[in-house]
């Protein structure tokens, strides 16, 4: 049957194949090569209507991809921002990360990944516009949602409301990006490449939680943007009471669908997150959603009138060191159609490519047409633009059948859930549910670090209470106590045990994310909680001394939410701590005198830095007992040729790494999914934080962990299959 199948299918290629038909798919890529060779993006008068962007007296029909700069690096950009021109866009969006630019206030970081001057001006020297979404809050999975955290410390604040405190930071940091960019010349008032801002980010989710502080802070938000006088329109996203002249605009996978529409008349539609795929957490598999899902939902939006729509992500890139919100895994949305490593995910690329050339050819009709619909069958309609030409989208709802339908006096055979597009109301140029180019990615071992002689290691002190400094006769919540200047925590005690307590079970319960647990310098056991579940208990036995015992329990956070109202009141830490004996708690610690210390000996002395290696005693490594909390250093030549880096950790437990002084991220192995496997196991190193020879690994393990069986490997896509443009000529 399949074989009969492929043969109609080659005899329809054939039929269908006329030498008009090549003229349209031959035009469409004329247009995207003129367009690669077009001159650096300028600006001018950015305004809109009900029906469009228009920018210099054209109006315009946009397609967008989400690049963040921080998570690549500037030697990667160029590559990147090539890709997605090659690929189809007219725009790059990015988030602004307010924690990464003012780590604390009043002092500024704009240099390396956070250069987001070069970024903007690298977007510009290629020709295509920009979208900043300066927030400043973002959520994006990014740490603190990009708040930075020295903001829970001023009095009286309450995050993302109608308060004084909280409009005051985020004003200040507003207008200092808006006049860093007018500064340079960045936005297309002034003949940059900048057409859009965003103020805030999907508030209308936490808008209810504010009550009557939450539309007014809307309200002082959008006028405070406007106020600044950037000269091109501001956005908020998922936001149905966006005031004008602000437009609203959708976030989501099915916009087409979802959206209600612009908020007045007089704004265009515009969809500035559709989700190539989702983020992972630790624990989580990966969320795989299909090119021709993607292409019908992008094909829908564009037949109901949109005339923006923004991929999140069009390459996700990799939260490095400490930026990921909790839970979330270093690699970020490494399916959308660039993967973490800038490689061509395939067929998303190609197929929203050849979506992209195919819509452009309707972009006249579109712009300038009067939309007409109608039903074509009870599951099949028509989308019609009629003025300046005819361009026809037809629609096959039915996800399970193919549907022959009438149209202009000729049959058309829709694929099932699908959209055929067709610039000139006769012609098939492209449908969404035919996609035809594949790629695998390989990953190549270059070299195993298995030389015992090669490793060096350092344990980490178990801090007891006498050595601490900062005491509470109560549980101290985590992040107020760090400050986010770590993941880690220890709190510690002391007790005289009763002699009558038999088969003692240290009890804990915590909202952190983790704890490791020892007793008398002893390793205990560890525990941990999961994105969905925000609380856990440890529960293991324990050997107690006669005498003094010393506690020492170390809480772990993988990231601080990123989401949610309130987050200044947040608590995560441990809340109880009990002992107990024969089944009965004797002991309950959770009001007792505790000792605190914030962070590790190791991170305190920047033992991952080359310079600071001498500050501690290293010794050869002993691989057949695997202490928790251990450092571990070697060195290692870069791969040859320019492939990227990646290391394979499937052998290790959970920790941080660490390349020549640079954060690859944190890793987490042990924590396995449903299906019994790691979310993650390779680790990107930029090739920019390599040298040829000799480069420092070092990695801070907390569980145990076997570093002989790391490789250093590198990724490519297998060459792509040979693809036929007229695949898509089915009718």
């Amino acid at each position: 049957m399949r074989v009969r199948e492929r043969e109609r299918e080659r005899e329809l290629e054939v039929v269908e194949m006329e030498w008009w038909v090549v003229w349209w798919w031959t035009a469409a890529v004329m247009v995207v090569a003129a367009a690669s060779r077009a001159a650096p993006a300028r600006g001018g008068e950015v305004t809109y209507d009900g029906r469009s962007l228009i920018i210099d007296g054209q109006r315009k029909l946009l397609f967008s991809g989400s690049i963040h700069y921080p998570r690549s690096t500037p030697e990667m950009w160029p590559s990147l921002i090539a890709k997605g021109k090659e690929g189809g866009l007219d725009v790059i969006q990015t988030y602004v990360f307010w924690n990464l630019h003012e780590p604390q206030p009043g002092q500024y970081d704009f240099s390396g990944r956070n250069d987001l001057v070069k970024f903007i001006k690298e977007i510009q020297a290629q020709g295509l516009y920009a979208c900043l979404r300066i927030g400043p809050y973002i959520e994006g999975e990014w740490n603190y949602g990009g708040l930075p955290f020295w903001l829970h410390d001023v009095p009286g604040i309450v995050y993302r409301s109608d308060n004084e405190p909280f409009k005051f930071y985020m004003q200040n940091f507003t207008t200092k990006i808006v006049n860093l960019m007018k500064s340079e010349g960045l936005y297309a008032s002034q003949g940059g490449p900048i057409i859009l801002s965003q103020i805030e980010n999907e508030y209308q989710n936490v808008e209810a939680a504010f009550h009557e502080k939450g539309p007014s802070y809307v309200q002082w938000a959008a006028k405070m943007a406007v106020d600044l006088q950037t000269g091109v329109p501001w956005i908020m996203c998922k936001q149905t009471d966006a005031p004008d002249p602000v437009i609203n605009t959708c976030n989501g996978m099915r916009c087409g669908e979802t959206f209600g529409g612009p908020n007045s008349p007089n704004k265009p539609s515009m969809w500035t997150e559709n989700w190539t795929s989702f983020y992972q957490v630790f624990g989580g598999e990966p969320y795989i959603r299909s090119a021709e899902d993607i292409a019908f939902h992008v094909a829908l939006f564009v037949a109901k009138k949109g005339i923006y729509i923004n991929y999140y992500m069009y390459h996700g890139g990799t939260n490095f060191g400490r930026t990921s919100s909790a839970y979330v895994i270093t690699g970020y949305y490494d399916q959308a159609p660039l993967d973490e490593y800038g490689l061509y995910r395939e067929p998303k690329w190609s197929h929203l490519k050849e979506l992209h050339a195919a819509i452009k050819l309707c972009s006249t009709p579109l712009l300038q047409g009067e939309q007409k619909n109608f039903s074509l069958g009870n599951l099949q309609q028509a989308y019609v633009f009629q003025g300046s030409g005819c361009a026809a989208f037809l629609v096959n709802n039915d996800g399970n059948n193919t549907a022959t339908v009438q149209f202009q006096n000729r049959s058309f055979e829709l694929l099932p859930k699908s959209i055929s597009i067709i610039p000139d109301c006769e012609t098939v140029t492209f449908n969404s549910a035919k996609s035809t180019r594949s790629n695998e990615r390989i990953t190549t071992s270059t070299k195993t670090l298995d030389s015992v002689d090669g490793w060096d290691e350092y344990r980490d002190v178990i801090l007891n209470f006498l050595d601490t400094s900062l005491e509470s006769n109560t549980l101290l919540e985590h992040m107020n106590t760090t400050k986010d200047k770590s993941d880690y925590l220890w709190y510690t005690f002391r007790f005289q045990q009763n002699s009558s307590c038999i088969k003692p079970v240290l009890h804990i319960e915590s909202s952190g994310h983790v704890v490791h647990a020892f007793t008398n310098n002893i390793y205990a056991g560890a525990a941990h909680g999961n994105h969905d579940v925000k609380t856990f208990t440890f529960e293991n036995p324990i050997q107690l001394s006669d005498g003094m015992n010393n506690i020492s329990l170390l809480s772990v956070m993988v990231g601080l939410l990123d989401s949610g109202a309130y987050l200044e009141r947040r608590f995560a830490g441990l809340t109880m701590v009990e002992i107990q004996c024969n089944g009965i708690v004797s002991y309950n610690f959770t009001n007792y005198t505790w000792g605190y210390q914030v962070g590790l000996m190791g991170e305190k002395l920047q033992i991952y830095m080359e310079q600071n290696l001498d500050k501690v005693k290293w010794s050869k490594a002993n691989f057949s007992a695997q202490e928790p909390l251990t450092w571990h250093k070697i060195e290692f030549d870069a791969p040859l040729g320019n492939d990227p880096v990646t290391l394979n950790l499937s052998t290790m437990g959970k920790g941080e790494v660490w390349v020549n002084g640079q954060s690859i991220g944190r890793y987490w192995v042990s924590f396995h999914t449903s299906k019994g496997n790691p979310s993650q196991t390779l680790y990107h190193v930029p090739r920019a934080f390599l040298k040829t020879s000799r480069n420092l690994l070092v990695l801070f393990e907390e569980i145990g962990g076997d570093p002989l069986h790391i490789s250093v490997d590198t990724v490519s896509v297998t060459n792509l299959q040979d693809h036929i443009p007229h695949n898509h000529f089915l009718q």
